[in-house]
């Protein structure tokens, strides 16, 4: 997951793809010439193109709140699944929020001293979600690796952040961060309007990053959700692309249509919608 653009010259915009089918599996076997990718409406044409699983800096995000005292189990062996299921060589940040966000562990290879730390929190208290997105961002900004994400477990909702959601969604779409999400909603009345938006809050968080959430209406899904999105993280398409016409200081929107030739249909693009075009050093993606 190349989150942050490298150049392979100044003037080469980078767009990270994730392609899943209709059963929300990675597609793992498409070809340049299954993508065309649009730049403000205008088709470019694709120079560069590449699919590996590098290694991936990840902050992975815990709600340890009150409401998800009866869950927190089901949450432990949601991250298990995920970790068997990442890149050995990955480092991770984890940060546990209730009502502030807490560094657990990090940065670190050990998966050990995560599920450790884990074992041994209380939840309790609201919930600063938002707070803590600001903080892994921060975090990954001294990332060892280029390809950075966040993944978060919730049952959604937030009542205890001094972050809007405004200023979050502001900040993840200019960062060059994947979000994920597995939001856990198994009660079919919301308590509070907190834990009724949570669900939309989460998506459109992930969404415009290039990321997803996954919803799930039973906590026994959680592992499962957990794995498939860490799937989905190893396995990335990059498209390269030099814009026909670039503008600066201004924000360009982007499209990407993927087509298998080998017809495998439907599929289904997840990429950041756009790119900061910056004067001083040509346009600039910040998947």
């Amino acid at each position: 997951m190349h989150n942050n653009a490298f150049h392979v010259s100044v003037d080469l915009v980078l767009v990270p793809v994730d392609v899943n089918d209709s059963m929300n599996r990675p597609v793992l076997s498409l070809k340049k010439e299954d993508f065309t990718l649009f730049d403000e409406g205008k088709q470019q044409p694709i120079s560069y193109f590449s699919h590996e699983d590098a290694p991936t800096s990840v902050a992975i995000l815990f709600d340890v709140s009150k409401s998800m005292t009866d869950k927190i189990d089901t949450e432990r062996a949601a991250i298990v699944e995920f970790f068997n299921n990442a890149n050995p060589a990955d480092e991770y940040f984890a940060i546990t929020f209730s009502r502030r966000p807490k560094v657990l562990a990090g940065p670190t290879q050990s998966m050990d001293d995560i599920e450790r730390g884990l074992i041994a929190v209380e939840p309790g208290g609201s919930t600063a979600m938002l707070d803590a997105i600001y903080l892994a961002e921060s975090k990954l900004r001294s990332a060892r690796y280029q390809r950075r994400a966040i993944f978060i477990i919730s049952d959604g909702g937030d009542n205890a952040s001094r972050y809007t959601l405004r200023e979050i969604k502001s900040l993840v779409r200019e960062s060059d961060v994947q979000i994920f999400a597995v939001g856990l909603f198994d009660t079919f009345f919301f308590k509070t309007m907190e834990e009724r938006l949570g669900r939309m809050w989460l998506s459109e968080i992930t969404d415009p990053t290039g990321g997803r959430t996954i919803t799930v209406d039973n906590r026994a899904k959680l592992p499962e959700a957990a794995a498939e999105l860490s799937r989905e993280m190893r396995n990335e398409y990059v498209l390269g692309y030099r814009p026909s016409s670039a503008g600066t200081n201004k924000w360009r929107k982007l499209k990407v249509r993927v087509t298998s030739t080998a017809g495998e249909q439907p599929l289904q693009a997840h990429y950041k919608k756009g790119y900061q075009a910056l004067e001083s050093a040509g346009p600039r993606l910040s998947p």
